[in-house]
């Protein structure tokens, strides 16, 4: 895993070059590209705040652990100072313990901060399976009768819940929700300004029938965020920290990009990157491979 660090170390041919030149503050390419926070994990929000302004970065996807720690209602006004778009909230979800009233609590927390925050949609990472639990099939009923339950908390509060399909390598701890099409499928029962679904380019790119439905979601308004990122080999110990910049490994995010475009997505672009060597660099440089590889490997 290699990060850019300095804006004329770009690594593409020599031919490119004058073609992905470094964008800068302002530039309309940047327009709907937003930081998540997990790629600058141990950056404040402030700091990643500042961050974005300082590479015209216009979104951020702030996470709740650095809200709790600056305070919501610090958090609330330093966002809005700021002019930054927040686009989503992360994360709600982990509903399949068999006994749901403690995460019920704490995803009506979530979404009561969300909208507090200005976030248009909580992202949900819905739980795998309790310790020693081989029950799939109870776990995704579970996760059903807690969408319920917690929709119309959130349409009140006008929060959009985003449904992310992991990985199927993520489905015992982390998520019994494995595809698009599953999503989807959970989604269908509210209306689409209630429940949509998360794209993210690490978890769904294997899928044959990805691009089938993006196509079948976007018209329908169901598209609530679209996350990028890169798969990298080998995979890491933990692979919760396998993902790369976009550039460093197999995904071709490119045409997954001009698929939710064509489908109607006109929401933002957040690169969401979980990997150790990106959160131990300089987070000002992390930013501008960020900005730089926008363009170059995403529009």
């Amino acid at each position: 895993m290699t990060i850019v660090p300095k804006a004329t170390d770009v690594d593409v041919p020599s031919g490119l070059r004058a073609a992905v030149p470094t964008p800068a503050p302002g530039d309309p390419v940047l327009s709907r590209l937003s930081l998540n926070q997990a790629t600058t994990k141990y950056w404040s929000l402030r700091q990643a705040v500042d961050g974005c302004l300082r590479a015209g970065v216009p979104a951020i996807g702030p996470w709740r652990e650095q809200v709790a720690e600056a305070g919501l209602a610090a958090s609330a006004r330093l966002l809005r100072d700021s002019g930054l778009r927040v686009s989503t909230y992360c994360r709600g979800g982990f509903l399949t313990d068999p006994d749901p009233a403690v995460a019920l609590d704490d995803n009506r927390r979530a979404l009561d901060e969300a909208a507090e925050l200005g976030a248009p949609v909580l992202v949900m990472v819905v739980g795998g399976l309790p310790e020693g639990d081989r029950d799939l099939v109870g776990a995704r009923e579970r996760v059903a009768e807690a969408l319920q339950v917690l929709v119309p908390y959130a349409a009140e509060r006008g929060v959009q819940l985003g449904l992310e399909p992991l990985h199927p390598m993520f489905c015992a701890d982390r998520a019994v929700l494995s595809t698009l099409g599953q999503a989807l499928e959970w989604a269908e029962p509210f209306p689409a300004e209630q429940v949509g679904v998360v794209v993210d380019s690490y978890h769904v790119w294997w899928d044959p029938a990805v691009y089938e439905h993006i196509a079948w979601a976007g018209p329908r308004g169901r598209i609530a965020s679209f996350q990028v990122c890169d798969w990298i080999l080998p995979l890491p110990t933990d692979a919760l920290l396998g993902r790369g910049m976009v550039g460093d490994g197999h995904i071709d995010v490119r045409s997954l990009y001009r698929a939710v475009r064509a489908a109607g997505y006109e929401g933002d672009v957040e690169w969401e990157v979980f990997n150790a060597d990106v959160w131990a660099a300089d987070g000002d440089d992390v930013i501008a491979t960020m900005v730089r590889r926008h363009v170059q490997y995403v529009l």
